[in-house]
């Protein structure tokens, strides 16, 4: 499907993709369709612009799959806006829709400080990407179902991207903008995952893989669906998402330098938590300044800390970096103190007839936890053994980062080699930075990469124009 942006015939379209530079932007998700509106908003010369994803919504990846009024995001609405430069986007957005006004009464003039259910950000993303198309009678965007499964670098240094369609066009640039990794569009969705001698199971019983904001959100919406078994949480360090404060904490770091050693760091990190509350303000706020110090401290650190860090305190990190609104947390803990839901810590394997296999944390022994439903609300990296990657690392176009979570990146997401250079025209935005960019994978800096990706784009087109 190709469109012009709203005005112009196919004729001229046709002849435009020819002439004019032509950009590929692998994946559909938000990093996707932000990369899009960055591009449209930014690089001031005419050009073509394919979106490739084997889903065929537009809108979604992990973290807004599956979107239902159900399910809430754990960002405010302050921090959710696409327009770089306009924090106050998305909360005029919901201001200027009276059917939301009238459902949130309570929050008007504004709705920064409030959590919105994912479909309605996603309808806000789409229509700015609409607009932005729209705004443009010098573009053409094509959306495209086939898998990328292969990126090359053909002569003239341009990129042949490998799909089902024989066409196989040249492109100026790629974007790799997959999120966590491109789905299958035949795959089951999470929840569809039925064991199949359900009579072996005396009571119903679920039970959900992960620990994340993914698992609390399918538990909380199988209870809204009125299920009232047994649930069991199994997550691998046993940590679930901590809460939000009532009201938004600003962020606060303490002024002095930070040590450089991580054991030092996570003292000084824990110090400075329990100093804010001392102090009347809240962890939650330390958490927040960290942000602003977690790339440097990152880079910094050698690679044996980072690994340790992996291993052991990633876990405690994403639990209290990503947060549950207030009334969710509450609700979490609920099911937990009366015993309804149990957090299980250890490895869970293979799926039996009747259950899952696991092995608790401590323990060789392999159990089976019998259950009607296994649901994996896992959120997982990168796969980099993947066709797609594995195309990139063969043709010298990018290498995994340290820690093998997703490519070696720079902060506009350029692919590092392993000389320290960048191939010109390739991107990877999003969460696939992950081990290069700590909180890569949240709504404000992607927004700020993809913007600071677009600029680039926009001065390699045209050298002598300013992007705008």
């Amino acid at each position: 499907m190709t469109v012009q942006g709203l005005f112009s015939g196919r004729a001229k379209a046709a002849a435009q993709i020819s002439a004019v530079p032509r950009i590929a932007i692998v994946g559909r998700g938000f990093s996707g369709m932000m990369t899009a509106i960055a591009l449209m908003k930014t690089v001031r010369a005419p050009f073509h612009q394919q979106l490739f994803d084997p889903n065929s919504s537009v809108s979604g990846g992990q973290a807004l799959a599956s979107a239902r009024a159900s399910t809430i995001l754990n960002t405010r609405v302050r921090d959710l806006s696409v327009s770089v430069g306009d924090s106050d986007d998305f909360n005029d957005w919901l201001c200027s829709n009276a059917a939301f006004r009238a459902a949130v009464p309570a929050a008007i003039p504004g709705f920064r400080q409030i959590f919105v259910p994912k479909e309605i950000f996603s309808d806000y993303v789409y229509q700015r990407f609409s607009e932005a198309l729209a705004a443009r009678r010098d573009i053409t965007v094509q959306v495209c179902n086939d898998p990328v499964v292969a990126i090359r670098r053909s002569h003239g240094n341009r990129f042949l991207l490998e799909s089902a369609n024989p066409a196989n066009p040249l492109f100026d640039t790629v974007i790799l903008a997959t999120g966590y990794g491109l789905g299958d569009p035949n795959a089951e969705e999470p929840g569809a995952s039925p064991v199949r001698a359900q009579r072996l199971v005396a009571r119903p019983h679920a039970v959900l893989l992960g620990s994340g904001i993914r698992v609390v959100d399918q538990l909380l919406q199988l209870r809204d669906s009125g299920y009232a078994g047994q649930v069991t949480i199994i997550s691998r360090r046993g940590f679930l998402p901590q809460s939000h404060t009532p009201n938004s904490a600003d962020p606060v770091f303490p002024a002095e330098a930070l040590p450089e050693s991580l054991p030092d760091i996570v003292r000084f990190i824990r110090q400075a938590c329990r100093e804010a509350e001392e102090e009347g303000r809240s962890w939650q706020s330390v958490m927040n300044g960290l942000r602003k110090h977690a790339r440097s401290l990152w880079r910094s650190l050698p690679a044996r800390d980072k690994h340790q860090f992996n291993r052991h305190l990633r876990a405690i990190y994403d639990s209290h970096r990503n947060r549950l609104p207030e009334a969710m947390h509450l609700r979490l803990k609920r099911e937990l103190a009366e015993g309804r839901t149990v957090l299980r810590r250890g490895r869970a394997g293979r799926q039996g007839l009747s259950g899952l296999f696991f092995t608790p944390a401590g323990s060789s022994v392999e159990e089976v936890i019998h259950a009607e439903r296994i649901i994996d609300c896992r959120c997982r990296a990168p796969d980099l053994s993947a066709p797609l990657m594995q195309s990139l690392f063969s043709a010298g176009l990018a290498m995994p980062d340290e820690l093998s979570l997703g490519l070696a990146v720079n902060a506009r997401g350029e692919p590092f080699l392993a000389d320290g250079s960048t191939v010109a025209g390739l991107f990877a935005v999003g969460p696939l930075g992950l081990g290069s960019l700590p909180d890569i994978d949240l709504v404000p800096e992607i927004v700020s990469q993809a913007y600071a990706a677009a600029e680039h784009i926009g001065e390699r087109f045209h050298p002598q124009v300013r992007a705008m």
